[in-house]
């Protein structure tokens, strides 16, 4: 049946207010990061009167950008990669195997997420200060410590997600790995896992967006030497000025990868979360 004409255009005409809602603020950020400070600073406009691409060069010279970004990288992929291979054992032992304490386990994981995270903030930080001082493991402070950190909140959303999907995997895949000489592990590894790749990608996904923008506990959690990307952009405002320019500038260099990762795999994001959340 062919839709009525004021309904096709009624849609577009919704959906191109939706993307210039959506696009407004990135125009907003890529026209202030071309704009000299003094612009910024003065009378708005939407499109620059002097483009420049000073921003660009001078952000990495007025904070230590650099070494921010090496530190998000390192404690966004670490975290992420443990988060997937403890979610997918964890996953597999749930969804194949019957055992004492498996609902409740399940529940438990599945609870969690009910909690917001700022509640967990004291007392990961008085466990890291004790735990630092009987056994001289510097939690507080470290990229060890905030990795940590953000498994406790990408584990149980990624156990929960990778159940479901190992769910829809056939479970006679597995027998019949067992039958042509494979033991548990050797199924887990050689036919469930490659049938798990759009599962275990959104998991991926999902686990390095949360370390890579999360504020609240690498703001308390790191110091200058550990600080983040997301932390470390609240340099550009000094006692004096806030260099605008710069902020939108960094914020647009920053977010580029992450854009283009998230477009490149958003195929297995989509497959890997309907399958994950449907059983």
């Amino acid at each position: 049946m062919r839709e009525p004409t004021w309904f096709v255009w009624s849609r577009r005409v919704g959906l191109t207010l939706l993307a210039a809602f959506a696009l407004l603020p990135v125009w907003v950020m890529v026209s202030t990061s071309l704009k000299p400070l003094g612009d910024v600073q003065g009378e708005f406009r939407w499109i620059p009167s002097h483009v420049t691409v000073q921003p660009f060069v001078d952000m990495w010279r007025t904070i230590p950008l650099a070494h921010y970004f090496v530190n998000s990288i390192v404690v966004s992929v670490v975290a992420s990669c443990a988060s997937v291979v403890i979610a997918l054992f964890a996953a597999y032992a749930v969804s194949r195997y019957r055992f004492r304490g498996r609902g409740l386990f399940s529940v438990t994981v599945l609870s969690t997420q009910m909690f917001p995270g700022i509640l967990f903030l004291l007392p990961l930080f008085v466990i890291f200060v004790n735990i630092s001082r009987v056994t001289g493991v510097d939690l507080y402070g470290s990229r060890l410590g905030l990795i940590i950190t953000y498994l406790t909140f990408t584990l149980p959303f990624s156990i929960w997600m990778l159940v479901g999907y190992l769910d829809s995997v056939p479970k006679e895949l597995d027998e019949a790995a067992e039958v042509d000489g494979n033991g548990p592990i050797g199924a887990f590894l050689r036919v469930v896992v490659p049938a798990a790749v759009p599962g275990i990608v959104a998991v991926l996904i999902y686990a390095f967006m949360t370390a890579w923008g999360e504020v609240l506990f690498a703001s308390v959690l790191t110091d200058d030497s550990t600080r983040t990307l997301a932390v470390g952009l609240q340099g550009y405002a000094t006692q004096n000025n806030v260099y605008w320019n710069q902020i939108m500038a960094a914020s647009l260099t920053v977010s580029v990868p992450v854009v283009v990762g998230f477009l490149l795999l958003q195929r297995y994001l989509v497959a890997g979360m309907t399958a994950g959340a449907v059983k």
